[in-house]
């Protein structure tokens, strides 16, 4: 095995590796829980995050979550957790129920979106939320604000349009944003050899004015170092990044995909072996960071948190059908 990074290195305390393994480990368990819950025909639909919440919850903690704004693709439950958003919040999503914080159980999981983290509303088109982001970012540059953007989105969708259009205006503006692509090998069906004509995605950077890197999305120190690299130099007013963090997606696209169709049992059985949850927690005991006993504590903790969730959200509501058309037309002053 590679030399692993350190964390101490990068100023990083043993508190917080600690607590960036508890927010992928919660991620984890949250999306495993949902998996069953789908199968047990209890919740519609389930976009996961499995395999990139090295990448996520690195990523997210190199960032200020008291005062930047996120606009996060529809896998990152590692970085929505880590801005503010609870198990429970995560939970009424999945469950669509009325109070679903992104959108009052309208929306489809993974629709991330809450006005007091800073969380910018997604939307189901792919690769929307990179114009968003960078609109935010010129607006926090016009009116001299103290914030950075930070967006993500997959490899599949770095080929359309908004992510071409958004990474350009970034770079010809040296705008405070940082673009990461999470590149977990497939755009649903499609292997990233028939995405890209060139070897990386970060190799497009070059074309929008602004540094690339390429880093192991299975470590989340590594991507922790990159970003805050990115991000102390969109605060120092040096332009936006473009970071390609190196997953692998463990499960099928969504649960209405069936990815046994394109991927073979031993391309699935590698990506496993290669689980950034267990490199971390190996990370964690090699370094004495933490025993095997504390890691058996926190699964537990999580555990309960998780059945808490679930519990209050399939037990919670759903919205009236008079609340059908709110936040669609005006209803005047009172609302």
């Amino acid at each position: 095995m590679e030399e692993m990074l350190h964390h101490e290195s990068l100023g990083l305390t043993n508190e917080d590796v600690l607590k960036m393994y508890e927010t992928m480990l919660l991620a984890r368990r949250l999306d495993e829980r949902m998996w069953l819950l789908n199968r047990a025909g209890k919740i519609p639909f389930v976009i996961s995050c499995q395999g990139q919440e090295a990448a996520q919850v690195g990523a997210a903690f190199a960032l200020d979550h008291t005062k930047d704004y996120i606009a996060p693709y529809y896998r990152d439950m590692g970085v929505v957790l880590h801005f503010g958003m609870t198990a429970k919040d995560l939970m009424l999503s999945a469950f669509a129920k009325a109070e679903d914080p992104n959108s009052g159980g309208r929306q489809m999981p993974g629709h991330f979106g809450q006005k007091k983290n800073r969380i910018l509303t997604g939307s189901s088109p792919v690769t929307t939320q990179v114009p968003h982001a960078v609109g935010v970012a010129l607006a926090g540059k016009m009116q001299q604000k103290d914030f950075i953007t930070f967006t993500t989105l997959g490899e599949g969708s770095s080929n359309q349009g908004d992510f071409h259009e958004g990474a350009n205006f970034a770079g010809v503006h040296k705008l405070p944003v940082i673009i990461m692509v999470e590149n977990n090998q497939y755009a649903i069906s499609v292997p990233v050899e028939r995405q890209l004509g060139c070897a990386k995605v970060s190799d497009r950077a070059i074309g929008y004015g602004m540094p690339g890197v390429t880093v192991d999305g299975k470590n989340p120190l590594e991507v922790y170092k990159v970003v805050k690299e990115a991000a102390d130099r969109a605060r120092r007013g040096e332009g936006p990044s473009l970071i390609e963090t190196v997953t692998y997606r463990l499960t099928a696209h969504s649960s209405d995909d069936d990815h046994r169709q394109y991927r073979t049992a031993e391309d699935i059985e590698e990506g496993r072996a290669k689980d950034p949850i267990l490199l971390f927690e190996n990370y964690l005991k090699e370094t004495g960071t933490a025993t095997e006993e504390m890691l058996q504590q926190l699964n537990e903790k999580i555990a309960e948190i998780v059945n808490e969730a679930t519990d209050y959200a399939e037990a919670a509501p759903y919205a009236v059908p008079e609340h059908a058309l709110k936040y669609v037309y005006a209803e005047g002053s009172g609302e």
